[in-house]
């Protein structure tokens, strides 16, 4: 059914570019199709890697479980819903934000630079290293940046993935995190109950503006050092 939709909206999506681009008259209509046909995109992207955690990542950590706690009488067993699912799954979902931004930084690197540094005898591994990475350096900070805040931020696909159980934060335990306690709890949170939930939700908001300023810092460092 995701699939069916995917396909749809990619297919509904290319229609309406190219009304949008050849028959004036159509560009209202067009552009609204565009809108549903991104949402409708969108939403199936978003969904990938949930589904992936739940029918390809929890069954593969359940039978990793089950090998290194066989026949242990102390281990509660998660079905593979622990800490391990929920950090493959985080990585998954990241993944395309830091490609992306990291591709575009790298090819915004003029070619002068690449072209002077094998001009000079450099290998194209040292140009890359040495010349490229350093000059997009915040391009791959800013991506960082974006992916460790959707990360902190995620809580629906860890809901579904990481067993919602308050426990220590081991790899194979069931756990609860921050976003997922906030998600699990408002909607019959009241009084002090709250205003703790609401105090959450500080901390993780506290907690990115300081992977802020550290990643700022380092980059600011990292270029004083090359100047």
């Amino acid at each position: 059914m995701l699939m069916l939709t995917a396909v749809v909206s990619f297919l509904v999506l290319s229609f309406a570019a190219a009304c949008r681009g050849d028959f004036s008259g159509f560009g209202m209509i067009a552009e609204g199709i565009l809108y549903i046909a991104g949402i409708l995109l969108m939403c199936w992207l978003f969904t990938q890697p949930v589904l992936l955690g739940i029918l390809i990542v929890n069954p593969m950590m359940y039978k990793l479980e089950l090998m290194i706690y066989h026949g242990s009488k102390t281990h509660q067993f998660t079905g593979g819903a622990n800490l391990l699912s929920a950090i493959i799954v985080l990585a998954i979902m990241i993944l395309p934000t830091l490609i992306n931004i990291s591709e575009t930084s790298l090819k915004a690197v003029s070619d002068d630079y690449r072209k002077s540094s094998l001009a000079l005898g450099a290998s194209k591994m040292q140009t890359i290293f040495k010349v490229v990475v350093p000059s997009a350096k915040s391009g791959i900070m800013s991506a960082i940046v974006l992916g460790v805040g959707r990360a902190i931020g995620e809580a629906m696909a860890i809901l579904l993935v990481a067993g919602n159980s308050v426990n220590v934060p081991l790899p194979f335990h069931s756990v609860r995190f921050l976003t997922t306690g906030i998600v699990s709890e408002m909607g019959y949170a009241s009084g002090l109950h709250r205003e703790v939930l609401f105090t959450i939700g500080l901390v993780l908001f506290i907690f990115i503006i300081v992977i802020n300023l550290v990643l700022t810092f380092v980059l600011k460092g990292g270029n004083q050092d090359g100047e």
